[in-house]
């Protein structure tokens, strides 16, 4: 192995915690309903909403919280999500269906992302707001309106291209939304159409983890705003997407080794720590290190809720200095947000069953062979890197450790690497042994499952905790009344 083991142990809360400490239910699970298998936990998410919720409270600002349901096509999260008082952000036609068939009022959603003319249709017919993100969606809506004879049309629109004054600072190029310097003909075209649609508001997107980033366009967004106003129109929304981010790692000390020592193996000082020398966007160009980590920041421990309320915290330069929620307050404007990832956060795992366990050439690692493809489990699709928890079949059978292995999947492509770092565990798993991969549900879980090879994608499953045992059902089978002694199995499976 070259060294001490390298961990990057998952950041486990008590109910995922719980769950994984359930051997004998997750093994019933798989065993029935075949690996992989995602598990994903409803209650959870509604405990995150009230997270986010308690910033607005700290914050005493109004607004909704949309959760983007992009990061994972759960039924049952949606339709506990449902149950709730938040929103949900769809992005296609077929997300849209689904949300108003899990129980959501069309006031509780907004319709974004690039649209094709039967999702601007439902958007427009059921009343739904449509964030736009040019002056052709706002055609394209004009002409659906006289067409057939649409009820106004609640819209946002969604900017891009914003830039601080005095330091400069550049939020960075996105290509959802209308470039700030080009919003004059948006709000002329507003106007235009102001008996079909009703400008409720301004948005954007930003895939960044910059505070600073958002932050600025957050001000842009207050100064435009303004700027609608003086036009006589009256928008109150401020709709500043998601981005907040997940703490994906219990030890933050574990993650600063793990790239020191990359950096360390892509230059040749230490063995190395991927399958084919794979540096994560690392390279060695004679012996000097270049490229950029392509990861995600997996150890952040301001994430989340947390990193909303930085971002409310943080002064607007070009507006006095002010604390942005400060602004927001003042002016009473509601505050939108979409959190996906971050409103997921320990809302599930995958479970994957080892099929073989043998030793490379040298002796050194294992290569395991998983019933499951990368795209099933897609972390390091995402960036992210985490070590999954080994769920033996026989706990008297655990083998010798700690080990390092190669994680592989069932395709019969070189590329299907379930991980293309070498893994760190703390026994060796042997056949029939469930790898666990923990708080996947956010994009990792199904956003790139395919059917290749004709291989079936993951079955998933709802789960709950009643009378302090965990109960499941098939995902489509949850509703919100499931856990109030609905349809549910307990860990033998009987109903």
């Amino acid at each position: 192995m070259g060294g001490q083991p390298l961990y990057l142990a998952p950041r486990l809360g008590e109910g995922l915690r719980s769950l994984l400490e359930s051997r004998e239910l997750l093994h019933t699970l798989t065993d029935g309903l075949d690996s992989p298998l995602n598990l994903v936990v409803p209650d959870q998410l509604a405990a995150n909403l009230q997270q986010f919720r308690s910033v607005y409270g700290r914050r005493h600002l109004s607004g909704q919280v949309f959760f983007a349901h992009k990061a994972n096509g759960s039924s049952a999260l949606l339709r506990r999500l449902a149950a709730t008082d938040a929103g949900v952000d769809v992005s296609s036609l077929g997300e849209l269906q689904h949300a108003l068939g899990a129980g959501f009022t069309p006031d509780r959603i907004t319709a974004t992302g690039p649209k094709n003319p039967e999702f601007l249709w439902l958007a427009a017919r059921t009343s739904v707001t449509v964030a736009v993100d040019s002056r052709d969606e706002l055609d394209q809506l004009a002409v659906l309106s006289g067409k057939f004879a649409l009820p106004r049309i609640r819209v946002l629109l969604r900017l891009s291209g914003f830039e601080a004054s005095g330091v400069r600072v550049l939020s960075r190029r996105s290509r959802f939304g209308t470039p700030l310097k080009e919003r004059q003909g948006l709000l002329e075209a507003v106007e235009r159409y102001g008996d079909v649609v009703e400008l409720t508001g301004v948005a954007y997107h930003l895939d960044t983890t910059s505070v600073t980033e958002k932050a600025t366009a957050l001000e842009g967004c207050l100064r435009v705003l303004e700027e609608c106003r003086s036009r006589g129109l009256r928008p109150s929304v401020v709709d500043v997407g998601g981005g907040f981010g997940v703490d994906y790692l219990d030890d933050g000390e574990q993650w600063e080794r793990y790239t020191t020592e990359l950096t360390g193996a892509v230059l040749g000082t230490r063995p190395p720590l991927t399958w084919g020398g794979y540096g994560y966007g690392l390279r060695n160009e004679g012996g000097t290190l270049r490229g950029s980590l392509g990861l995600y920041p997996a150890h952040r421990p301001v994430a989340g809720p947390r990193y909303l309320d930085e971002l409310l915290a943080h002064p607007a330069s070009s507006l006095g200095g002010r604390p942005l929620a400060a602004l927001l307050l003042e002016h009473l404007y509601d505050l939108h947000v979409e959190p996906g990832r971050a409103l997921l956060d320990q809302c599930g795992l995958t479970l994957a069953r080892v099929l073989e366990v043998r030793e490379t050439e040298s002796g050194g690692e294992l290569l395991v062979r998983l019933a499951a493809k990368a795209d099933d489990i897609a972390l390091e699709e995402h960036g992210v890197l985490m070590d999954p928890v080994v769920v033996p079949r026989d706990p008297a059978r655990a083998g010798a450790g700690p080990v390092a292995v190669h994680l592989f999947g069932t395709l019969c492509l070189e590329a299907d690497l379930i991980t293309r770092r070498t893994v760190f565990l703390p026994r060796r798993p042997e056949p029939g042994d469930l790898l666990a991969f923990a708080n996947t549900a956010g994009y990792c879980m199904d956003f790139h499952a395919t059917h290749a090879q004709r291989q079936p994608a993951a079955h998933k499953v709802a789960v709950w905790q009643e009378g302090g045992a965990w109960r499941w059902c098939l995902d489509d089978q949850y509703w919100p009344t499931t856990s109030m002694g609905g349809v549910g199995y307990d860990v033998g499976g009987a109903q």
